[in-house]
């Protein structure tokens, strides 16, 4: 299946998906604002002119026969408070519209929002793991939420009025035409130099917003890592390095809107003057037309009050254009992450049983330019253990992640085959939900202990969670806490000691047998006693299921039924614990060493 590109527009539709009829009600309410805004004016004109002057009423024919009927200009002029009470039910009809406008709008802001950020983190759930290691968190949060309000606000308080401006616009000049032509060329002059210079600076100030935003992703992006490592910045006495790393940041991003924010004033200064000095000429000349008697007192105030309300949406036209260069920055922002293309299983991809042989044949893999892994193959029996010894980016992780289909392999880069299937032909979902994994650096949630253990199987129960503690050697740790398994996991798992967390992502994984288990030296911060334990409890829960071992400690290594040994991404020695120390090669050395040691410490 092809991934979907969204073009701005294509996005935005998408996006406006659930609320489109609560933007369809604000535009109405609008309308109808806006119309009974129109009213006030003539009423004032006709009742100044015809009313309290003897001019004939210059008002459609339908508005003269009504006027026939309620007993023509002489029964205004009996009642003259029938004048105040046409401009006071205009106003009530307005402000009914307009409670419609706010609250339609309101519903539509909010529906619009929370469509975006549900259909953002949805796709953000399904981007390919190599996605995510290449943008950085904190740049993604702030896309997720300052650029998502920045467009909910442009469409919600900018593009809702377009509506509601073409309309004033349009009725404000016919007005205008009707009652004075000349006057009506010098306010749409001025006024379009307003629209004109409005449009000059959008270009002007496009790529300072791009500028602004993506610092700001970048400033989170600080303040994110500082927040979750801040036991390392503590440990190493790097909170100056980090404070000043921040501040040079915030610094930048501070000057890029402070440019901004005197590009923004030297706007609307200008504006303000300029329709200071449109409202002034046509103060001026109207005044001079009346007292040359080619315009009525009526019609002159009414000009000014269709002038007054031209003047305002021009100037929003001018504001609309400054916000669209934000919102176009973030729209473009949030299409990056929208136009990522989504992990996708092949047409008619299997759910074949995963209770098989593994292997992998001639398989390579880099990251970038750098060859991670060069023509690596073997086969793990179903139901063997297989451990796996190299130094420190020998490659033992990434097998791990292809496996498991976190990295993609390339069509020239080998396969990997369970049951004689190849992952790439079976569903991922159904691929990782009968692998357990316990990654090398195990993620804890700011929830309990047991949530963070029970998180691996919805319908898990109390007992289920205690029995896989007490396999992975963390029974007797949390009943010792004073909440015991409602202790509180800090963030990533900060309240816990590293042997606690690696224990507990055990426990996770144990919770629900897969007929494949991986623990990527996810017993290096426990000590050797406990790790004896927990391996022996591992065999006990692991029989019958095909588990892989990655350690940098034999001991840990030394019962599998096979182990090979990584060195540059190529296996350089492969066999049982005897075989490989019988060769005496890298395997042995690493033995001899591991046991001097322990030796020395005892």
């Amino acid at each position: 299946m092809k991934q979907q590109k969204y073009s701005t527009l294509g996005l935005i539709l998408m996006f406006l998906k659930g609320s489109k009829k609560y933007f369809v009600l604000t535009v109405l309410s609008a309308l109808g604002m806006t119309l009974t805004e129109m009213l006030p004016p003539q009423i004032i004109k006709f009742t100044v002119d015809s009313v309290i002057g003897n001019a004939d009423p210059d008002l459609p024919q339908a508005m003269l026969a009504v006027l026939d009927k309620m007993g023509g200009v002489d029964a205004f002029r009996a009642h003259l408070w029938w004048s105040a009470v046409g401009v006071a039910v205009a106003a009530l009809l307005s402000a009914v519209c307009r409670y419609g406008f706010r609250l339609y709008n309101t519903k539509a802001s909010e529906t619009l929002v929370e469509s975006m950020r549900n259909r953002i983190f949805d796709h953000i759930q399904c981007l390919p793991f190599a996605w995510h290691m290449e943008n950085q968190t904190g740049d993604i949060i702030q896309r997720c939420t300052s650029d998502v309000d920045m467009v909910r606000n442009f469409l919600s308080e900018q593009l809702t009025a377009v509506f509601r401006i073409v309309t004033l616009l349009t009725l404000s000049l016919w007005f205008m035409v009707q009652l004075n032509g000349t006057l009506t060329l010098v306010s749409v002059g001025m006024l379009t130099l307003v629209l004109l210079y409005s449009m000059f600076f959008h270009k002007q100030i496009g790529s300072g917003f791009a500028k602004a935003d993506a610092k700001e992703g970048d400033l989170s992006a600080i303040a994110q890592e500082n927040l979750t490592g801040v036991r390392v910045v503590r440990a190493f006495g790097r909170e100056e390095y980090e404070r000043q790393r921040f501040y040079e940041c915030d610094k930048e991003y501070s000057a890029l809107w402070m440019k901004l924010c005197i590009k923004l004033s030297t706007f609307w200064t200008s504006t303000s003057f300029i329709s200071g000095m449109q409202v002034m000429m046509i103060v001026v000349l109207g005044a001079a037309f009346c007292v040359s008697g080619n315009m009525t007192a009526g019609a002159y105030i009414a000009f000014i009050s269709y002038n007054a309300m031209l003047t305002w949406p021009v100037r929003q036209l001018g504001r609309m254009i400054s916000e669209m260069s934000k919102a176009g920055v973030s729209i473009e922002r949030i299409k990056h992450i929208m136009n990522s293309a989504a992990e996708q299983d092949k047409p008619e991809a299997l759910t074949p049983p995963l209770d098989r042989d593994i292997i992998f044949d001639n398989v390579s893999f880099r990251y970038g330019n750098a060859k991670v892994l060069d023509s690596v193959s073997f086969t793990i029996k179903a139901g063997e253990t297989l451990g796996i010894l190299g130094s420190t980016g020998s490659g033992k992780s990434t097998l791990m992640y292809l496996l498991d289909r976190l990295y993609e392999l390339p069509p020239e880069g080998g396969k990997i085959t369970v049951g004689g299937v190849d992952i790439a032909d079976i569903k991922a979902e159904h691929l990782r939900r009968h692998i357990g994994m316990v990654l090398q650096e195990p993620y804890l949630f700011s929830r309990t202990i047991e949530q963070n253990i029970g998180i691996a199987m919805e319908d898990a129960d109390a007992e289920d969670i205690r029995e896989a503690a007490r396999a992975a050697d963390l029974h007797e740790s949390i009943e010792g806490f004073a909440a015991g398994y409602d202790t509180f996991v800090g963030e990533r798992g900060v309240t816990l000691s590293g042997g606690q967390k690696q224990r507990t992502a055990i426990a996770r994984m144990l919770l629900r047998p897969t007929p494949i288990m991986i623990l990527d030296d996810s017993l290096s911060a426990v000590d050797t006693e406990t790790d004896a334990h927990i391996r022996k409890a591992l065999r006990r829960k692991t029989k019958g299921s095909t588990t892989i071992l990655i350690s940098h400690r034999i001991t840990t290594l030394m019962q599998a039924d096979q182990i090979i040994v990584l060195d540059k991404g190529r296996i350089i020695e492969r066999g049982s614990h005897r075989e490989l120390l019988e060769k005496n090669g890298v395997y042995r050395k690493i033995y001899d060493m591991q046991s001097r040691k322990e030796e020395a410490d005892v």
